[in-house]
């Protein structure tokens, strides 16, 4: 049962305990230096999630757009050269 334990968390279950107390002191030090909390770090990723949905079909509402407005020129510019190369 330890080597299972001890091969899940890649060390021993005291030092692997003793290595996340630290990386916990240290990020919960950084943290509130900046002032967060996990909920608005949740937030901030919820925020993104949305911006980025939000513009992300605003940009394809704009390259329909653009391919529409292309599409109105190259498409009857290759069927006026297909006309001309079926006449040869």
């Amino acid at each position: 049962m330890s080597n299972g334990l001890t091969r899940f968390l890649g060390d021993t279950p005291g030092r692997t305990v003793l290595k996340l107390l630290v990386a916990s002191f240290v990020v919960g030090v950084i943290m509130a230096a900046f002032n967060w909390y996990p909920a608005d770090i949740l937030y901030m990723v919820r925020n993104f999630l949305v911006n980025l949905w939000e513009t992300g079909f605003a940009a394809l509402g704009r390259f329909g757009g653009y391919l529409l407005l292309g599409a109105g020129v190259v498409i009857p510019v290759f069927i006026i050269i297909r006309l001309f190369s079926l006449r040869r």
